[in-house]
């Protein structure tokens, strides 16, 4: 479907803000008002038409135009406000205050204003040829170690041992368990299997089964957790979870068996099981690999690193405003991923006991970090006219083509139709941006770059290191 044609003007004021006046052309309006008309006339019996099936003049005559106008307006408020976004070539930050005009007459257009937040401008200091700290990959013999134990452990079996059941071993039990002496649902097992010092189970359960041998018959003591505990223990609990919370429970355990994990040697053999010939080969691969990844995310680092040193060289002024509107759009934004994995924003709050006011302000530094960040991208982009190629357009598309059961060639076409296509001509020009930047640069070693006191270093302590990598896109 082809975007609505929306006719604007920009109006700077003050803190990074705009105003945007949108007109609505008046044949956009009447398209509009026939499809409300259309959709209320299915639900109309009109005499001298079929059910459902009164034109749209009928149904504007019938309900009065003022009605239908109305909503018209509720439908396309949305598709024209995007059109107005896109035509006046923003990037809105944080939530718009629209303003409506009076409902126009027939073959008249229809004005609103919006009042929007917009993404601060830089004025650029040096960014190309910056000398940046880049850390030396390295992948340690305790790395390598570590890695081995991992294929050992992931290769060990469980064997029935016949002595008392120690932390990290296996227990299969039957339980039973009864809230002031009555059963509740989800509190009975039989044959289950547990790791003791795993921690999935209710908070001292596996704790009193250390010590236990097959045969013995013990009587396990809890306390739920309150509302606020984390997904497993929730799991733990079964199915009446918020029922529990903070309850007493007594389980009555038998104790059927008790394994232990026998972890395979480490000889040639560990390796051939792993598709290798000698443990030497084995080892040999995995530091392979453990560089590879550690030359990714030195990389990484390293083009962060280069664009906080062009946002420390840039001179950008980022209102309090605008870092509190960006900080709550991140905020929506993990609620959206949350929702996905069945976490409702009560739920997380619950879990990580904090409120949303709390989280919005710890988010701030994150949302400052990235606004300084595309405006440094936005102004490089500008200053070196940076435009995407059909080619490269194509080659963004080619990922998603198949799932939307196409062909990049023609979801291009069907972006460029519906007016989608600046977006993503804006997300790969500030993609080059960044490459331009970071291939420019020149890497020096992080204790040169420490001494020279530069903004930030790969290698800093964790507490020091922004809390994730970022990219455009991400």
């Amino acid at each position: 479907m082809a975007a609505p044609t929306v006719s604007t003007s920009v109006t700077e004021l003050p803190d990074s803000r705009v105003r945007v006046e949108a007109e609505v052309p008046a044949e956009e309006v009447e398209k509009s008002m026939a499809q409300a008309a259309r959709a209320l006339g299915r639900s109309m019996r009109v005499p001298g038409f079929r059910a459902g099936k009164a034109p749209a003049p009928v149904v504007i005559k019938r309900v009065g135009r003022e009605a239908v106008l109305d909503e018209a307006v509720r439908d396309s408020i949305g598709a024209w406000y995007s059109a107005a976004i896109d035509s006046a070539a923003i990037v809105p930050i944080g939530e718009p205050a629209l303003d409506m005009g009076e409902l126009p007459g027939a073959g008249q257009p229809l004005t609103f204003s919006i009042e929007i937040g917009v993404r601060p401008e830089a004025k650029l200091g040096e960014y190309k040829g910056l000398e940046v700290g880049k850390r030396e990959p390295a992948a340690s013999d305790e790395a390598v170690e570590a890695e081995v134990e991992r294929l050992r452990e992931r290769s060990g079996r469980l064997e029935t041992v016949e002595r008392a059941a120690a932390e990290g071993d296996f227990v299969v039990i039957d339980y039973e368990g009864t809230l002031d002496g009555e059963p509740f649902a989800g509190g009975e097992g039989r044959d289950q299997m547990i790791e003791l010092g795993s921690g999935r189970l209710v908070p001292g359960f596996e704790e009193q089964l250390v010590g236990a041998q097959a045969g013995d018959e013990k009587t396990v003591s809890v306390t739920f957790p309150e509302a606020s505990a984390s997904g497993d223990e929730r799991e733990a609990r079964g199915s009446g979870a918020e029922e529990l919370a903070g309850n007493e429970a007594e389980f009555a355990v038998t104790v059927k068996e008790v394994k232990a994990k026998e972890l395979p040697p480490l000889d040639d053999d560990l390796a051939i099981e792993a598709g290798f010939d000698t443990l030497d080969e084995l080892r040999a691969d995995i530091r392979e690999r453990l560089s590879e990844a550690e030359e990714r995310r030195i990389e990484a680092e390293f083009r962060e690193a280069v664009l906080d040193s062009a946002v420390a060289n840039a001179t950008i002024d980022v209102p309090d405003a605008l870092v509190e509107a960006r900080s709550r759009e991140l905020w929506d934004q993990m609620l959206h991923s949350l929702s996905h994995q069945g976490i409702s924003r009560e739920m997380y709050l619950q879990i990580s006991g904090r409120s949303e006011e709390e989280i919005v302000a710890e988010g701030k530094a994150d949302a400052e970090r990235q606004l300084r960040r595309e405006a440094v991208l936005a102004a490089v982009v500008a200053a070196e006219s940076i435009e995407p190629s059909e080619d490269e357009l194509l080659e963004a598309l080619e990922q998603a083509a198949p799932s939307e059961g196409t062909s990049a060639k023609k979801l291009l076409e069907r972006m460029r139709s519906a007016g989608r296509l600046d977006a993503l001509r804006a997300e790969l020009a500030q993609r080059k941006a960044l490459d331009l930047v970071a291939e420019s640069a020149t890497p020096i070693s992080v204790e040169q770059a420490r001494a020279r006191d530069k903004l930030w270093t790969p290698g800093a302590d964790a507490a020091e290191r922004p809390a994730q990598l970022w990219t455009p896109g991400s």
